[in-house]
């Protein structure tokens, strides 16, 4: 079992550690089907988290060009590595999936589905053609860009070959609310 350590550094802030040297953080695992779909629908917010001090990691195909990502600030694993399987059975805060990923893999569907009645994983999800019963018990929700996410998107949507234009100032995401939920960070529609 790891164990966290807490103290004040020299300069008086307060620092968290874990007892085998890792650091420790918010954790945001992403599985998607392809960078475009990542960079347009949720771009902006794995941004945010990647500055707010989030570990972000997107699982991708293999073989797909993860520079978008990169720009982002998110590390790229490819499908090859154990990625998955450690992501399916991970405690990470936040579990966010598209609805192309959804429908491949029938691992991914069951963590979802679990995630989303226990509730303890906040889940977000985005795409199209989510199976009925996916989306119930969840609440559309917008994240507002920070200047820099913007720009960052841009230059990320430049990179996978998308036509960027100009970026919007919100992503709409579907989220299930966990007890760890932050609603400064998600703007509710009704």
């Amino acid at each position: 079992m790891v164990t966290p350590t807490i103290g004040i550094s020299e300069s008086g802030r307060v620092t968290a550690a874990r007892s085998d040297g890792g650091c420790l953080r918010y954790r945001l695992d992403v599985i998607a089907a392809n960078p475009v779909d990542v960079v347009q629908s949720a771009g902006g917010w794995l941004y945010d988290r990647v500055m707010a001090g989030w570990e972000v990691r997107v699982l991708l195909p293999e073989s797909c060009d993860a520079r978008a990502l990169r720009i982002l600030g998110v590390g790229v694993v490819d499908a090859a590595s154990e990625f998955l399987t450690t992501a399916l059975s991970s405690t990470s805060q936040t579990l966010a999936v598209s609805a192309q990923a959804f429908t491949v893999d029938a691992r991914l569907r069951d963590k979802v589905l679990e995630s989303l009645d226990k509730r303890v994983t906040e889940v977000a999800l985005w795409g199209d053609e989510w199976p009925l019963g996916v989306n119930r018990g969840l609440t559309q929700a917008q994240h507002l860009l920070s200047g820099a996410a913007r720009r960052f998107k841009g230059a990320a949507l430049g990179a996978a070959g998308s036509p960027c234009g100009s970026v919007g100032f919100t992503e709409t995401l579907l989220c299930g609310a966990s007890s760890s939920h932050s609603d400064s960070e998600l703007i509710r529609l009704t």
